[in-house]
């Protein structure tokens, strides 16, 4: 069993210092560890201290920091040594999603580490027991997956492998608790996991509208931010059934589950936004038209409704308590 006070002395570890891991980062650093980061490619070390320092901003201007920045900055150690590993009882793996470079990662943890830290790794692509046939020690190796930003989202997927031992797993599952997450916990290795799976069913369906002309680009946002949007921080999809009623749920799923996309291929929208190598407010070209003011003001206005809605999630515990 896991106490608070003992958080300051659980030493982690990160390997890939990009903007996903620099926010895992930031988390760790939150919760009380000492945190230990490794940057594989110089590009990464360059701006690494700056981006966590601008995030911690971000973390105090919301309101989640207890401590001055410095107190927290002062349990980080930021390297391109793996050595910095040595004492790591857990290294989250934020590296490219490509098979080869994290085996060249895991040996390089395991070597550092003498194979005694669970390894993690934070992919969305790649299934944990693919990447586990990669690892010295696979029974402790699992899946860590942050949303983005790690430090300001209750959302975490902690999945097992097929040969991840069940002792480190719950370890990892509990500590999230400290990280003030509401972890799931995939006793089954399935690609994409839970929450991937769930928003590309809802991806294809959407292009599918689109691409048949039965809704813009516009009408499928309003209707998923003004439907969903209203209710999805307060509960889930299961939940939200059962407080509406089932019944109705039978017919419309036997009628409209025939009418919905099964298609396999990527949708002709996205591969003309590839073509044009759109990427979104990063370039400000995207399925939307930005200037590159309205692609920066999306942003911030992004990181300060990730404030907001950190404090109203907070507000509304998946089990609700009586006052």
């Amino acid at each position: 069993m896991i106490k608070p006070n003992e958080l300051a002395e659980i030493e982690l570890g990160v390997v890939g210092l990009g903007l996903m891991g620099s926010s895992i980062v930031v988390a760790l650093l939150i919760a009380g560890h000492p945190v230990r980061g490794v940057a594989p490619i110089p590009s990464d070390m360059k701006d690494a201290e700056l981006r966590i320092t601008k995030q911690l901003k971000h973390a105090e201007e919301s309101g989640i920091l207890n401590q001055p920045i410095s107190q927290y900055l002062s349990r980080l150690m930021l390297s391109e040594d793996f050595g910095i590993l040595r004492d790591c009882r857990l290294v989250q793996e934020c590296v490219v999603e490509r098979t080869e470079i994290k085996g060249l990662m895991y040996r390089k943890i395991a070597e550092a580490t003498r194979g005694k830290a669970i390894v993690s790794s934070n992919t969305s692509a790649i299934p944990i027991s693919v990447l586990q046939d990669l690892v010295p020690n696979p029974e402790r190796f699992l899946g860590v997956h942050w949303a983005e930003p790690a430090y300001l989202t209750r959302f975490l997927e902690i999945t097992k492998g097929a040969k991840t031992a069940e002792e480190p797993a719950k370890w990892v599952f509990e500590l999230a608790h400290y990280w003030d997450k509401e972890p799931t916990f995939l006793q089954k290795d399935i690609r994409g996991f839970v929450t991937n799976r769930l928003m590309y069913a809802v991806y294809r369906e959407a292009f599918h509208l689109i691409d048949r002309k039965e809704a813009t680009v516009e009408d499928v946002d309003k209707s998923f931010r003004y439907d969903a949007g209203s209710w999805i921080t307060a509960m889930g999809l299961m939940k939200r059934m059962d407080l509406l009623g089932l019944a109705d749920f039978r017919v419309a799923l036997s009628r409209l589950f025939p009418e919905l996309s099964n298609s396999t291929e990527v949708p002709e929208l996205m591969k003309q936004m590839v073509e044009k190598e759109a990427r979104g407010i990063q370039n400000a070209r995207g399925l939307y038209a930005y200037t590159e003011q309205e692609a920066e003001e999306w942003e911030k206005a992004f990181a300060a409704f990730n404030k907001e809605i950190y404090r109203l999630a907070a507000e509304h515990p998946s089990a609700p308590t009586e006052k």
